[in-house]
Order: structure tokens, then C-alpha cells, then sequence
């Protein structure tokens, strides 16, 4: 059959399973959105392209599955740079489509015209400005292939509007793949596999590391059961929260410059550390020279440029980590007792609980606003978080049970993206509760995607922890500025409640915690729109125990109990 470049595109998009994208039409992508007109896929109307990269990670996140984002060229292109970035940095499948002037006026400066495959080449896994229209089947198998395999990562699809306006004749989309150069990993090192597991066996302090990459690859079955059948504690990273239960009495929370005392500790005492789907990144890790010091390292990733990148590995097994683990498990069997090393746990969870002051301004404790969220929805809530204080609460106070159960920007740390993260969240998984922790800086920065979850129906739970402030700058002004609060005074904001109303939203505020549970309980019985909470919080409250930055993580600042 006879098709234009646009109608061949959303063919091959569903020959991908894609179901759902996320975008704004504009000038060089009107012939895409023309074809979207008659197509099934589900196009959701973003109010701003960031929303829609943001929107389209939170789907991936949400689901495993690639999130697509589509925008026009120029200003629509290089909005999407930001939500780009985060994917890159998280590992997050997605395919970004942009429109492009016409290939003969490319290099001529035209009206909207921006080099995006350029711009973006450092922020994905590939880049590709598709010149004829005979190549776009091809080059949408190709970009799927290459945002699932190996590490995940956003690819882009540059698309001149005269590709996509000529017609030509279709005979389905691409089948095979034969990418030069780019080979998927396929099995892992069994001899490494052996060497770890004589580690494990022998250990009489080891401790699981679990990062993003447990997620990524479906193992947190796998993890479970190697901790069930060794008794191994394990801390997670902030992109691995999820990936093991958060009530299961071996768990010890995050570690790193936010993490419990008690998993830091372990870190610095443990004997053998089972890294799996880690970076080693600066905020996990402090003080390189100061890490795991006493411990062997095994290290289980599927990007072998991580491995040795930060930290000096003693076993490296590359691979996938579900792999690995299902390899790995016939192999362990309980060696030394590790009575001991769990009262010393139990004994650091004891002398080192998370805990926090009650309210010293009348506001109410933004730890307590977590914690509420959590018992209330029993841990089985997706949530996603904006960037800041209220990300830290969220990753100490909220009990996950389940991976893909928590979304939040992790490698970038960008403000903005939560908001626009539930929505994809929603998208994918409408039966679930969907809560998206925010501050009152981070919140303003995509809150026009208000409109966005109006005009679906999206009952998303927007919890605004409102201190008026950039609430970590501040803290990082107090602590090592001397004191300094240059500019990040938030006193000067909207009246939030009004502005989801004025959205066609439901607006609470909430100024004492005696009304938390209430206005929480509200939230969850509605059924058709989005609710914005505006929690009116200690102004003052720092996020604690914190490793400074360049320190040991067994130098932890604040975060004891008092007497």
C-alpha cells in the first residue's frame, strides 16, 4: 500500500507495541499529528515538551516498557533536552520523535530549525536524522532495539517534514536488525559467577548493594530470594527503593549522603559487599578512599565501563543482574552463621533510628506527612518525586513494597520532573494510586501540566511540602555557608490551592498535623480529576542523618536520637 513517511511511522510504532505517546504538535511535526488523527495510538496533550519527556520516563519507569515523546522542531526539540538528560542518566527506554524543517533547507538557519541530533549525542544512546522516507521503518526498529538492549537509554528520531509528507509504498514494518557495530551482551562470566559465590559463602559480614539495575531488570525476585536463602542484609540506592521490600526485617534503607546511619555503618564494617546494578556514584559512595574498607567487592552490572569506573572491584561479573542472580543462586550455601552480624545490625537500628523533632513553628513535621502516605496506602502506592528535601523524606519515610513503585530523578536531580512522571505513571497503570511528592520550589517548575491531568481525568495526588523555601539549598547554605540564605527565600509564591482550582483541580491546605490524615483521606476518594495538598511545613527542618559532601559515610551529621 501506498503511505506517507508520517502514516508509515505510526505503523511501525505499533508494530512496537506502542500504545500511548506523549507531545505537542508544532509546525514541522503537523504532518505526524495529522496521521495521529486516524491512528489508535493514544496521543496525551502535554502543556509544555518537557512535561512530555518527563511524562513518557515516568510511563517506562511505571511499566518497562518504552515511553515515546514526540515534539516539533526548534524550541519543541530543545525542550525536550532536559527530560533527555534524565533518562540518559537513570537508564529509562525511550524514543523521542521530533520534527525537522525540510531536509533541503537543514544548515540554512530556517524558521525553528535547531540541530538536535547534535545537541543531544552526549544524552543518548543514538541520534538519527532519517533522510529518506524509505528509511523509516528501519530506523524505528533500530531505535527500540537499541533504547531496550544492553543498558536502557533514550534514542532519538529526527524527522524532516517533507520524509514524512512523501508517499510511498509500505509493505510493513522492519523485521530484521543489523546495527554495525553495536552488539547486545549475551551471558555472563560463569567461572566470575563461581568466584563470587565461594565470597558469599565464606562471609561473615556481607551486605547487598542494590541499585536502578535491579529494577531495570526485573530481578527483584531473584535478590529476594538470595537474601531469603543467605540472610545477606541489604541497603538500596535511590533509584534501586523498590527493588526490596522496605518492611522485611534485612532492610536497611538507603545508604549514602542521606542514607540510615545503620547502612552506612554496614557499609564501612562489612566483609564482602555485593554490588548489583550500581554506579558507585559520589552521593552513594562519599569519601572513595573511605568506602567498604574492609571488603571484598563483587560488582554485577550490564554496562562494563561502570565496573572499576569509581570503586576497585574485586569479582566483576558483566551481564544482565537477573541473569547473574539465576546463575548465581544454585551456587550459595550458607557458610559462617551470621547471628552475629545481625544483632549488630538490629543493635545500630536500635541506638540509630530515623526519627525527627516535632514542630517548631506550629507547622507541621514534613517527615510526618510522609510517613502518613505510607501507612495509608500500606506502602503499595506509586509514588514519584520531585528533586529536594521532600525526595530524601520520601526515600527514609515511605515503606516501598514493590519495584517500579518509586520514580524519581536520580542521576540529573531534576526539579519538575515528578509532577509530569506521575501523569505518564497514571497513564500506564490508571488502576493504581499514583502521589507525587513535591516541594513549593520544584512544584512551580511544570506545574502547568495541571491542565494536562484536568483534561484526562487523571486523579493524580499532588502533596506540595511547603517550608517556603529551596528547602536543600537552604539546608546546604546553613550547614556550610555560614549561614548565608542567598536567594532561596520561596516566601513569595502562589496560593496553590487557588491555582488548582483555577485548573479545574481540587485545592487543600493543610497548616497542622492534625489534619494530614483527613485531607490525605479526601485526596484518595477522588475518583476524576487531580488533587493539589499544600502542606504548610516546618520551615526549618533539615533532612537528616547527611554525609557532607567529600566526606566518609561514617561521618553523619545530625539524625540522633535525643537522650
Amino acid at each position: 500500500m501506498k503511505l506517507r513517511g508520517a502514516e508509515i511511522l505510526l505503523r511501525c510504532l505499533q508494530a512496537e507495541g506502542v500504545d500511548v505517546v506523549f507531545g505537542y504538535p508544532g509546525g514541522q511535526a503537523i504532518t505526524i499529528y495529522d496521521a495521529l488523527y486516524d491512528s489508535p495510538i493514544r496521543h496525551i496533550l502535554v502543556r509544555h515538551e518537557q512535561g512530555a519527556a518527563h511524562a513518557a520516563d515516568g510511563y517506562a519507569r511505571a511499566t518497562g516498557k518504552t515511553g515515546v515523546c514526540i515534539a516539533t522542531s526548534g524550541p519543541g526539540a530543545t525542550n525536550l533536552v532536559t527530560g533527555i538528560a534524565n533518562a540518559y542518566m537513570d537508564s529509562i527506554p525511550m524514543v523521542v520523535i521530533t520534527g525537522q524543517v525540510p531536509t533541503h533547507m537543514i544548515g540554512r538557519d530556517a524558521f525553528q530549525e535547531a540541530d538536535i541530533t547534535g545537541i543531544v549525542l552526549p544524552i543518548t544512546k543514538h541520534a538519527f536524522l532519517v533522510e529518506k522516507t524509505e528509511d523509516v521503518a528501519r530506523v524505528i526498529k533500530e531505535a527500540f532495539y537499541i533504547a531496550n538492549t544492553n543498558r536502557p537509554g533514550p534514542v532519538l528520531i529526527d524527522l524532516p517534514k517533507d520524509i514524512m509528507e512523501r508517499t510511498i509504498e509500505f509493505t510493513g514494518p522492519a523485521q530484521d536488525i543489523n546495527i554495525r557495530g553495536y552488539r547486545v551482551l549475551k551471558g555472563y562470566n560463569s567461572g566470575q559467577v563461581l568466584n563470587a559465590a565461594n565470597l558469599i559463602n565464606a562471609a561473615q559480614r556481607p551486605v547487598i548493594y542494590a541499585g536502578g539495575g535491579v529494577v531495570a531488570s526485573d530481578a527483584a525476585e531473584e535478590l529476594l530470594a538470595v537474601v531469603e536463602k543467605m540472610g545477606i542484609p541489604v541497603t538500596t540506592t535511590l533509584m534501586g527503593m523498590g527493588a526490596f521490600p522496605g518492611y522485611n526485617p534485612l532492610y536497611l534503607g538507603m545508604l549514602g549522603m542521606h542514607g540510615t546511619r545503620y547502612a552506612n555503618y554496614a557499609i564501612g564494617e562489612c566483609d564482602v559487599l555485593i554490588a548489583m546494578g550500581v554506579r558507585f556514584d559520589d552521593r552513594v559512595t562519599g569519601k572513595i578512599a573511605n568506602f567498604a574498607p574492609h571488603a571484598k567487592v563483587i560488582h554485577l552490572d550490564i554496562d562494563a565501563a561502570e565496573i572499576g569506573k569509581n570503586v576497585d572491584v574485586d569479582v566483576p561479573i558483566v551481564g544482565d543482574v537477573k541473569e547473574i542472580l539465576q546463575g548465581l543462586l544454585p551456587r550459595l550455601q550458607p557458610g559462617p552463621d551470621l547471628k552475629e552480624w545481625h544483632e549488630t545490625i538490629e543493635r545500630w537500628k536500635d541506638e540509630y533510628p530515623l526519627c525527627y523533632e516535632g514542630s517548631t513553628e506550629g507547622r507541621i513535621p514534613p517527615q510526618h506527612v510522609i510517613e502518613k502516605i505510607s501507612e495509608l496506602t500500606n506502602g503499595e502506592a506509586i509514588i514519584t518525586t520531585e528533586v529536594g528535601q521532600h525526595q530524601m523524606w520520601t526515600s527514609q519515610y515511605y515503606k516501598f513494597r514493590y519495584p517500579r513503585s518509586f520514580i524519581s530523578s536520580g542521576g540529573l536531580g531534576t526539579m519538575g520532573f515528578g509532577f509530569p512522571a506521575a501523569i505518564g505513571a497514571k497513564i500506564a497503570c490508571p488502576d493504581k494510586t499514583i502521589i507525587d511528592i513535591a516541594g513549593d520550589g520544584s512544584i512551580q517548575m511544570n506545574i502547568q501540566e495541571l491542565g494536562t491531568a484536568v483534561q484526562y481525568k487523571l486523579p493524580v495526588i499532588i502533596c506540595i511540602l511547603n517550608n517556603h523555601y529551596l528547602g536543600m539549598v537552604r539546608q546546604w547554605q546553613g550547614l556550610f555557608y555560614g549561614g548565608r540564605y542567598s536567594h532561596t527565600d520561596m516566601t513569595q509564591q502562589p496560593d496553590f490551592v487557588k491555582v488548582a482550582e483555577a485548573y479545574g483541580a481540587v485545592g487543600i491546605r493543610v497548616k497542622c498535623a492534625e489534619e494530614v490524615e483527613e485531607a490525605l483521606q479526601k485526596a484518595l476518594q477522588v475518583t476524576d480529576r487531580p488533587v493539589v495538598i499544600d502542606f504548610w511545613v516546618d520551615r526549618n527542618t533539615n533532612v537528616y542523618p547527611m554525609v557532607p559532601p567529600g566526606e566518609a559515610l561514617s561521618n553523619m551529621l545530625g539524625g540522633e536520637q535525643d537522650g
